[in-house]
């Protein structure tokens, strides 16, 4: 009997175990079938397995080889090379890679669009009655991420014996507490020696950015230990890997009760069509960073301050199933009939961008946080056809059949009224004013401090209002829709000027007065609010009492 060498074997045995070993605990992938990361390191291993094993024999099962033959009738020999593949050792991780091509394939929405296009349950809701305007404007949350990390770094930085030995986390959550809209990031260590430092007492508190206020607090906390910038077995998605190590879990995120005790929450994701396809969340698992202890809810046990668990990407995403599969794959790619999605933008910062960019906006409503994001066709114009609310907490869906200017315009129409100030609009939020949908945003200069907040309405995106407060905000806007009994605010100014000419614009079955004085500045308002001065003339001299273009007072002077 032939003696079998089985060194090779262990060899290839120890090599491929050791490094699945160091992929699992780096990544932490879940052991589901389900898991498409799970089947290529399964695939990968094979490979290594097998590469070792035939190094270890001295076999050359690829690459180049030279080797000789005689030809000619004189038999005079000649060198040759050819690349030698030896494919039948490989068989079985060829195999096991068509395989999961295979099944990666059925699973697309190529195969099951009208599977994919039911994940997302939409339902049609009245935008006046559905989100009402005693949602407030308190309930809107403007600021954005990049303004909120400002903030925070900026009441760190006040804490020397704090911002030594830890950082302010850059992934700021979007929460409801206590029925108010604030942005919270947790501490993380700054590094591996500072967590060595530190690791004992933990991280010992968190941020809070209040959108409205544009003010950032520190919160001190029991000694979070179990936290995402810690290392090894203290790492939070680690952590709870290892007590839940088949579940595919995504968007770890930092959250605070209603009473300010600190928490970190994770999405549990599901693939529910064939194997790789259909991704859907069906719970989460809440940390307590302190204890280390977890707690895994269904989708319909969620606590109710827990805010985050359909997170706003995937909504997108499932959203834009929903939106252009309905009628076809085929469709969606030619025809596209009946193709919507949400909004998108290529981003400024970066003109190497080959996607376009998905961005949404939040409204606290009902105890909840709510992304509003605008629908458009697929045709890439630049107005919506309707908006969309989301629970994040529920992933409740809700369409309102809406139509006017995208988010993007009304951006720049925002910008457009303070444009001798450079200011940029942050992406906006859905509002209801007195039944009138109504995008609002706030206005920041080139440090990213915000400066003003801006009002536009959404199906005349030429109406706007700026102001340094929100309630300002609203007080201009309102005067410039014409609404009764609106007040005048505190920083509108006064002056007389001589008319040079008029003009009237009918916009969506409005009448618009448009006054040019003699220095071509221009002042507006809207008829039906402002009868008398329809009773003006060219060369007539008036006292106005005007908010940016907008006339709230008019009085002919002589």
């Amino acid at each position: 009997m032939k003696k079998i060498n089985i060194i090779p074997y262990i060899l290839g045995a120890v090599v491929s175990l050791a490094f699945s070993g160091l992929c699992i605990y780096t990544f932490c992938p879940a052991f589901n079938i389900h898991n498409l990361g799970l089947w290529i390191l399964i695939d990968i291993a094979i490979i290594i397995f097998i590469v070792v094993e035939r190094l270890a024999k001295g076999c050359k099962d690829f690459g180049w080889v030279t080797y000789s033959k005689k030809v000619g009738s004189k038999g005079r020999k000649k060198t040759f090379s050819k690349f030698n593949f030896e494919i039948k050792h490989y068989i079985v991780p060829i195999v096991l890679t068509a395989v999961i091509l295979v099944i990666a394939a059925v699973s697309s929405s190529f195969f099951n669009a009208s599977s994919y296009s039911k994940i997302l349950k939409v339902n049609d809701a009245d935008f006046s009655t559905d989100l009402a305007e005693s949602v407030g404007t308190d309930s809107i949350a403007l600021m954005d991420t990049a303004s909120a990390q400002m903030l925070g770094d900026r009441e760190i930085g006040s804490l020397s014996d704090v911002v030594s030995q830890f950082n302010v986390s850059y992934d700021y959550t979007q929460i409801d507490y206590n029925s108010k809209p604030i942005k919270v990031s947790a501490l993380e260590y700054a590094g591996f020696f500072k967590w060595m430092n530190n690791k004992d007492n933990g991280v010992g508190g968190y941020v809070t950015v209040d959108p409205v206020s544009m003010s950032a607090s520190f919160e001190k906390s029991d000694g979070m230990k179990y936290v995402p910038s810690a290392y090894f077995s203290e790492d939070a998605h680690r952590h709870i890997w290892s007590e839940y190590p088949t579940l595919m879990l995504e968007n770890l995120h930092f959250e605070i009760d209603e009473n300010g005790k600190p928490y970190y929450v994770v999405s549990i994701i599901d693939k529910t069509i064939a194997l790789f396809g259909g991704k859907t969340v069906i719970g989460c698992i809440v940390l307590d960073p302190v204890s280390g202890e977890t707690v895994k809810y269904d989708v319909d046990n969620i606590p109710k301050w827990v805010d985050v668990v359909f997170y706003g990407d995937l909504i997108c995403t499932q959203y834009n199933w929903y939106g252009k599969l309905q009628n076809g794959y085929i469709n969606s790619l030619f025809a596209k009939k009946d193709c919507k999605q949400v909004t998108t933008y290529y981003s400024e910062e970066d003109e190497a961008d080959e996607e376009p960019i998905t961005d949404y906006g939040y409204v606290a409503k009902d105890g909840d946080i709510w992304i509003y994001t605008g629908i458009t066709s697929v045709n890439g114009d630049s107005s919506n056809i309707g908006f969309l609310l989301a629970n994040e907490r529920t992933g409740e869906s809700r369409y309102y059949s809406v139509s006017g200017a995208d988010e993007k315009s009304a951006m720049s129409a925002a910008e457009g009224e303070v444009q001798e100030k450079g200011y940029q609009a942050s992406f906006p939020s859905l509002i209801n004013i007195d039944g009138n949908p109504t995008y609002i945003m706030v206005l920041k200069d080139s440090g990213g401090l915000v400066k003003l907040y801006a009002a536009v309405n959404v199906e005349q995106y030429n109406i706007v209002a700026t102001a340094s407060t929100q309630a300002e905000c609203i007080k201009k806007y309102k005067t410039a829709l014409g609404i009764e009994n609106a007040e005048i605010t505190t920083d509108s100014e006064e002056t007389t000027v001589t008319i040079s000419s008029i003009k009237y614009i009918d916009i969506d079955g409005n009448t618009y007065i448009y006054l040019i004085d003699e220095n071509n500045n221009l002042y507006r308002a809207k008829a039906s609010a402002n009868e008398n001065m329809l009773l003006l003339n060219a060369g007539d001299k008036v006292k106005i009492t005007y908010s940016g273009k907008n006339i709230s007072a008019c009085e002919k002077v002589g």
